[in-house]
C-alpha cells in the first residue's frame, strides 16, 4: 500500500484525449521525465494507486498526453478525469529537505515580528498567479493571505511543520 507521506503531487489528470485511452495530464513538476520511472501514483477514491504507462508526449511546458497501461478507451480514461498524481519521493530527483507547495499544507505559520504569535494553519497554497499566497485558516477561524514571498518567509521547519514569517504592520488586518 502506498502512504501519502512516500509520494509528493505533481499535477492533475484532465480529459480524455482521443477515443484509444490517452489523457491529458496537467502538471507542476516534470520529474517523471526527468528520471528514470515508469509509473505514476494517482489518487482513485482517496486510495493512492500506482498507474504504469505505455508512453507520454508533452503537450507544453505544463501539459502532456499520456497512455497508461490498459486504459484503453475514452470511457476508461474518462474515470480517471480530476485524479490527483503524485510521484514517488524515493525515485525523485530532489533534495530530501525539498517540499512542494502542496506538503506545505497543515503547517503552522507563527509572525516572527509579532513575537513568535501563531497566525494559523495553512490551509492551502495559491499558486495561479505570479503572487504566490498561503490561504492560512487562523484561530477564531477567518481565512487570511500570506504573501510566499522571500521577503516575508524567514524559514520552514519541516520537523516542526512550522513556517516563520516576518510580516509587516497591518497586513493580516487586510483580511
Amino acid at each position: 500500500m502506498i502512504r501519502t507521506e512516500e509520494v509528493y503531487k505533481i499535477g492533475k489528470i484532465g480529459k480524455p484525449h482521443g477515443v484509444k485511452g490517452e489523457v491529458t495530464f496537467m502538471f507542476s513538476d516534470d520529474v517523471f521525465d526527468r528520471v528514470d520511472a515508469d509509473y505514476l501514483v494517482l489518487e482513485v477514491d482517496g486510495i493512492l494507486v500506482p498507474f504504469f504507462f505505455d508512453e507520454y508526449r508533452f503537450k507544453s511546458g505544463e501539459t502532456a498526453l499520456v497512455k497508461f497501461c490498459d486504459i484503453d478507451t475514452k470511457e476508461q480514461a474518462q474515470e480517471l478525469t480530476g485524479c490527483n498524481v503524485f510521484f514517488p519521493k524515493k525515485l525523485s530527483d530532489r533534495a530530501d529537505d525539498e517540499l512542494t507547495f502542496d506538503e506545505l499544507k497543515g503547517f503552522s505559520v507563527i509572525d516572527t515580528a509579532a513575537g513568535g504569535k501563531p497566525v494559523g494553519v495553512v490551509e492551502y497554497v495559491d499558486d495561479a498567479t505570479e503572487n504566490i499566497l498561503f490561504c492560512v485558516r487562523t484561530p477564531d477561524g477567518a481565512e487570511v493571505l500570506v504573501p510566499a514571498s522571500e521577503d516575508l518567509v524567514e524559514g520552514i521547519d519541516p520537523e516542526k511543520r512550522e513556517i516563520r514569517v516576518s510580516l509587516p504592520d497591518g497586513l493580516l488586518d487586510l483580511a
